[in-house]
């Protein structure tokens, strides 16, 4: 038995990959705080993919220490793919920003990820078809002016993710390193970076992509040998070859 870990399952490009997941047969590990929907996703699974097992893990990843206990509490589980897709955003001038919310998505954007990239590569780098998938953002490749600090995080996203696949190829190693990197995306996403109760993107958003799309294009990105998965400003997605120099080679 071979597990899909899908951190951030709970809604938007989580839960979406995880059905995306699901419909080729994959049992997935599905994470997430909020246990109501891991359960309703597991549910909406089963009752179309009966043969697909569904483990449910609650875990709080911006409490770094949870990193490590969520790891050691998925041993017993063999897993192929592990993607790093929880995530949370800030949108306000670095003067005006929330310093708690702020730690919090530092510790999940880039201490948590690194975490349990590190973990999984230790124990599966050398296993063949192993893959692990992070989730960065455009703007882990364009900084944006009302989200800089957000914009960093996802730029160690990228930049570390890049780095890790070239240094697996160069160890010769069977794991593969990709990194996904969405534009806008009608997700619960701004809300939560906005601290609103509700979000149109219809309304406010001239281009977006839905979370069904983004999921389709992190399976595009997971069936190709390349490292990262883009929407460009066109809202046009590329597969393409690391984007950041690559030194010390």
């Amino acid at each position: 038995m071979k597990y899909t870990v899908i951190t951030g399952a709970s809604s938007g490009i989580g839960y979406e990959t995880a059905l995306a997941f699901a419909a080729r047969g994959k049992n997935l590990i599905i994470v997430a705080r909020r246990l109501d929907k891991l359960e309703e996703l597991k549910s909406k699974i089963q009752d179309s993919h009966s043969d697909v097992d569904v483990i449910i893990r609650t875990s709080d990843l911006s409490d770094t220490a949870n990193s490590y206990k969520h790891y050691e509490n998925l041993k017993e589980y063999q897993v192929e793919t592990w993607i790093n897709n929880a995530g949370l955003g800030e949108s306000s001038s670095v003067s005006d920003q929330s310093l708690e919310k702020v730690e919090s998505m530092l510790r999940l954007n880039i201490e948590s990820l690194t975490i349990l990239s590190t973990l999984f590569v230790r124990d599966y780098s050398h296993v063949e078809g192993t893959q692990l998938i992070n989730v960065s953002s455009a703007l882990g490749y364009a900084t944006y002016i009302g989200g800089i600090t957000y914009s960093a995080s996802k730029y160690f996203v990228s930049a570390f993710t890049e780095g890790l696949a070239k240094e697996l190829e160069l160890k010769s190693a069977k794991m593969k390193a990709k990194v996904l990197a969405p534009a806008v995306t009608e997700t619960e996403f701004e809300k939560t970076a906005q601290d609103v109760e509700e979000f149109d993107y219809k309304n406010f958003m001239p281009m977006y992509h839905t979370a069904k799309q983004m999921a389709g294009f992190m399976m595009e990105l997971y069936d190709n040998d390349k490292v990262v998965g883009i929407v460009d400003e066109s809202y046009n997605f590329n597969l393409r070859d690391q984007i950041y120099p690559i030194l010390g080679v």
